[in-house]
């Protein structure tokens, strides 16, 4: 029982964004850091994008009973009652911003609704039945984290705000489409218009590379502005040239399962290490 409450969260979704947002802490503290207000600003995060992710399942449970990969889910199996898990979304979701907006800054709170709003009511609600800009827009909410890790230290929006949210922005549309080419069918099946689902598997590869591609000039400015060193600048751009190569190979690719399965473990690891080595370099405390 307590195992189906934690899987509503989705962890591995969480595990990924608390790195995000511990890497903006890091990136805006340059290893100045106050370790209490770190570890409130993580808590924050995670419980507000936890009430996302459960509020998610409250709305998606019918279309989750016809895909292979979410119809186990508790509330498409039925094994939670919808009602006690729509109140567990809403505990997690007010703690979370109670948290930001108390503990962290009134800024961080703000980013907090922003990306709740945009993940539960933009995303889920409504672009997810409607159209293939789903993943796209629904990106803003994914790269919340670490601004609002950035922001807890440095109470305002600046340029190195805006760079952490487009490496997450970017990043995000490839990664997600390398999984719904695989799965492309039970996405038909449930009834979602993603982009392989309406324009097909090949228009779907080749709108990945520009976002891939536009990864590698965000890491460099992030070096350029001052905000991580050289060890950074040489390990990201390094994984964004493989990643890139890989994505460009995905067209003339006739295996598209295995392409799609590799490109997607590539851009797991693509963030962690770029993460990473944003922590471990960050500009004033070289690696």
């Amino acid at each position: 029982m307590i195992r189906d409450w934690i899987e509503l969260t989705k962890p591995r979704i969480l595990q990924l964004n608390l790195v995000a947002a511990f890497g903006g802490y890091w990136l805006a503290s340059k290893w100045t850091v106050d370790w209490g207000a770190l570890l409130w600003v993580l808590l924050g995060t995670v419980l507000t994008m936890a009430s996302s992710c459960v509020m998610n399942n409250v709305w998606d449970w019918k279309l989750d009973q016809r895909m292979d990969r979410t119809k186990d889910r508790p509330l498409a199996t039925g094994r939670l009652n919808k009602w006690s898990v729509l109140v567990y979304a809403l505990f997690l979701g007010i703690l979370g911003e109670m948290i930001l907006f108390m503990k962290v800054n009134v800024l961080c709170g703000w980013l907090g609704v922003l990306g709740m709003f945009v993940y539960i009511v933009v995303y889920t609600m409504w672009l997810k039945r409607t159209s293939t800009w789903s993943t796209s827009i629904g990106g803003i909410s994914g790269a919340m984290p670490p601004i609002i890790g950035y922001c807890a230290f440095t109470n305002e929006i600046d340029a190195g705000a805006v760079l952490l949210f487009a490496l997450l922005f970017l990043w995000q549309p490839a990664h997600f489409w390398s999984l719904a080419i695989r799965r492309v069918d039970e996405y038909r099946a449930a009834g979602f218009p993603l982009l392989p689902v309406h324009k097909g598997v090949r228009r779907t590869k080749l709108q990945m590379i520009p976002y891939v591609v536009l990864l590698l000039p965000t890491v460099v400015l992030i070096y350029s502005y001052g905000y991580a060193g050289t060890v950074f600048l040489t390990v990201s751009v390094a994984a964004g040239i493989v990643w890139t190569w890989h994505t460009l190979k995905g067209a003339a690719s006739t295996n598209t399962e295995k392409w799609a399965k590799t490109n997607f473990l590539i851009s797991v690891n693509y963030l962690m290490v770029v993460f990473l080595m944003m922590i471990v370099d960050t500009a004033g405390r070289p690696f």
